[in-house]
């Protein structure tokens, strides 16, 4: 079942004197944690109203409302964000890594399991599913569309068909 709310970010700092806090992004890019209004504090999930925000070296520089002072902003430090995932709306063959964490990997052709998704490494050209293995192995797996055939959701699988020694 996937979740309502997303991690997106954490407060890790205060900057100045107005209650402004620096968050470190914990998404694709700290321009898309800027897009929202409305984020969510702590595990508690606390509406919160962004007044504005700005990156900054890769972080991002955010004024929460009813937040003021450097005391008030120091007080939220550690914080975790979160988004609504109903806030954001994907385009096809785009996921959110936690929804994918936890799925089965298995074979296209004979649907052999090759294990777990335990993590998506971010490269650069393209992602790679790292994948718990039966064996205890950790298998890499490029995520290029000649290797990931079908992510599905309601069967909480994903089918590929690894390229020749892919795996030896």
């Amino acid at each position: 079942m996937k979740k309502k709310f997303l991690e997106i970010g954490k407060i890790v700092n205060v900057h100045g004197l107005g209650g402004v806090v620096k968050v470190q992004p914990w998404c694709d890019s700290a321009d898309f944690l800027c897009e929202f209004d409305l984020l969510y504090r702590g595990k508690e999930h606390i509406p919160t109203e962004i007044e504005r925000a700005s990156v900054q070296k890769n972080m991002v520089l955010m004024k929460l409302k009813g937040v003021d002072t450097p005391e008030a902003a120091n007080a939220l430090r550690n914080t975790v964000l979160y988004m609504n995932r109903e806030d954001v709306e994907l385009d096809d063959d785009t996921y959110f890594i936690q929804d994918l964490i936890g799925m089965q990997v298995v074979d296209a052709d004979s649907g052999a399991e090759y294990g777990t998704l335990k993590d998506v490494l971010q490269t650069g050209a393209n992602d790679v599913y790292e994948v718990a293995a039966p064996d205890g192995r950790t298998l890499l797996v490029p995520v290029i569309p000649q290797v990931v055939l079908n992510v599905d959701f309601e069967q909480n699988r994903i089918e590929i068909r690894p390229l020749e020694g892919l795996f030896d």
